[in-house]
Parts: structure tokens; sequence; C-alpha cells
């Protein structure tokens, strides 16, 4: 919105045209997600604790996570609407890329935010059905997935890359729009089993997104697309912004998530940035290296789907607790070790994903 207002005044100071440059947009969405998230913070904190939304705990989780109980939660509204707004201001609306990000995040948060209301207001300790909360969760991931399809208008926007492979890159068709649907279903779900201690869903997005967002740099531009044989996506170059965005958005969180934390995403949060992760990583066709980079969320996810098998087919648990990360904390480890640990290893998984850029 600010972008084409800057573009009209251009005309007339040439000093404007600086807002043209997708770098210095970019930097605009980091610094202003930041700023609302830190300003925005405090309010959002007390306007949770007088609507008494607070964090209901397990009790078989771990005993350290008993004094969290009545902790703010839903605070992924902050987030999300932050997100929303920084890209409202420094994205160009007129990409689609943009309009399904922005999609993504208001869909999958008003999910999220159903689910969070019945177990926080109405003390539901189900929150929303699974049943209910997985149809709602696949028609948003069906209507996007055929989105994807349906606005695609070249071969690019359809392609499979795969890691170390440069010559072969099929072209899915039609068949992209099962692979968005498990993808979005599959990360939402992901940073939502992740989100369960304090700053460490918020922060391995952050640094998952930053990865995405240079990806989406490198495959808008012709020049890096052709160098590192991935597909040239000249509307990808928006995501960055997008990515910037979330950055900033997390990290203004963070300074309120961190150990102990003073609020709690809630799923409204985690749903909407496990969505906005992949529906970015399907864009830019790199959904593959989702789940390199997102290497923790797969970790917790299929330590859940472990855990369960195994209960139900032999009576006998695998770990401790699950998702793994309470794994951990049952084994004696403090939880903001286990946090700076998942983080460390995410940093490397991230760099291992970029790396894979070259070696094709």
């Amino acid at each position: 919105m600010a972008s084409f207002i800057f573009d009209y005044l251009a005309q007339y100071l040439d000093t404007l045209r600086v807002f043209e440059y997708l770098s210095f947009r970019a930097a605009l969405a980091f610094l202003t997600a930041l700023t609302i998230s830190l300003c925005m913070g405090p309010y959002c904190i007390r306007r949770l604790q007088l609507l008494h939304f607070g964090q209901v705990v397990r009790k078989d989780g771990p005993e350290s996570h008993l004094k969290k109980q009545g902790t703010p939660t839903m605070g992924g509204v902050l987030i999300n609407s932050t997100i929303v707004l920084s890209c409202l201001l420094w994205c160009r609306l007129d990409n689609i890329y943009v309009i399904l990000c922005l999609i993504t995040v208001v869909v999958y948060g008003l999910i999220g935010f159903a689910d969070d209301y019945l177990k926080v207001v109405r003390h539901d300790p189900h929150g929303l059905r699974a049943k209910y909360k997985y149809f709602w969760q696949s028609a948003a991931a069906l209507g996007l997935s055929c989105a994807i399809y349906g606005f695609a208008e070249t071969r690019a926007e359809t392609t499979l890359v795969l890691p170390f492979f440069k010559d072969f890159m099929p072209d899915l068709g039609f068949l992209i729009i099962p692979l968005a649907y498990f993808v979005l279903t599959g990360a939402s779900n992901a940073v939502n089993l992740t989100d369960g201690l304090d700053g460490l869903a918020i922060i391995t997005t952050v640094t998952v997104a930053a990865g995405f967002g240079l990806i989406a740099w490198l495959t808008s531009n012709a020049n890096f697309a052709a160098y590192l044989y991935i597909p040239y996506l000249p509307k990808a170059a928006e995501l960055l912004v997008i990515c910037t965005a979330i950055c900033g958005a997390g990290l203004g969180f963070l300074w309120f998530n961190t150990y102990p934390a003073e609020v709690f995403m809630g799923d409204v949060g985690s749903l909407a940035l496990g969505a906005l992760l992949g529906i970015i990583a399907l864009l830019v066709r790199e959904e593959l290296l989702l789940v390199i980079m997102g290497g923790i969320f797969v970790l917790e996810t299929i330590s859940v789907i472990l855990q369960v098998g195994s209960y139900k087919m032999t009576g006998r648990r695998i770990f401790k607790m699950a998702p793994i990360h309470h794994h951990f904390e049952k084994g004696g480890w403090p939880e903001p070790r286990v946090f700076m640990r998942f983080w460390i290893i995410t940093v490397v998984l991230v760099l291992l994903g970029l790396i894979t850029l070259k070696l094709r």
C-alpha cells in the first residue's frame, strides 16, 4: 500500500525512488514489524490477562511447566496482525503471491483462534475437536493448493525441484495440488507441535523464514536462478518482504516469549506461521528444502507419530514424553538448554539447506 503511494510521489521527488528497491522495502518491513511487536506487546499481554486468556498446562507434563499455568496465551494474534500490517504497508499488493500469503495467515489464524478460544474461554481441554480442526485445515489447504495451480502462468511455477539434481525437474502440473495440500497441512501442524517451550517455535520459525527470504531473492533474480539451476520466478521477489516481516514480528514476540515467557502464541500463532512457511516454500518451489531447514519441525512431528504408533501397537512408549522436546526435559535438561540446542541445530540445518542450492 505505502509502496504505491511512494511510487506516485516519486514522480515529483526523486529521493522517494528508494522505495522501489526490494531490499529497502524488506528492511522497512522488518523494522515495522519489530517496532509494532515491541510497542504493542505489553498492551497485548495486559489485555489477555484482563480477559483471563491463560494457558492450560497438562498435568502429566514436565513439573517445571506447572508454574506456567495461567500465563497469557493467544499472543499469536499479535504476531499475525503485525505480519499482515507490515506486508500491507510494504509489499506490492498486485502480486498474487502476496495475496495468497496474507490469506494463509488470516485463515489458519482463525482456525487456531477457534481452538484457543474453546480451550481458554470455554474451558474445554480438547479445544476444537480434531475432526473439525483437520476439516478446516484441509479445506484451507485444498483451496490454497488449487489457487497455486490456477494462478500458475509458467512451467517454472509447477516444477518439482529436487536437491542435488540440476537436470531433473519434472513439471507436476495439476499434481502440485496434492503436494501443496500435504505441505500446508503438515507444516501448520508441525509448528503447532513444536510450540511447547518458551521461544522454541518462534525462533525456529524466524530462522527458517530468514533462509527462505534469501531463497526468494535468489529465485526472483534471473542471473542467480540460472547460475544455481533453480526456477526463475519474478513474482517471488515480494516473498522476501514477507519473510523479513515474519522475522521482525517473530523477534519482537520473542522479546516477551523468551524464558520465562510472559505470553504464549497459542494455536492462533503456530498454525498460521506453519502454514505461512509452507506456502512460501511452495511458491519458491523449494518445499523439499522446508523438510531440511525445518528439520526440528519434522523431528517433533515424527516423535509424536512414533510415540502414538508404538503405544497403540505395543502399549509401550518410545520417548519419556512427546513431542521430543519434552523427552529431553523429562531427562533432566533445563528448558533454556533444550531451546538453545534446538535453535543451534536449526541454524545448521538452514545453512545446509542453502548449501544444497549450489550442490546441483
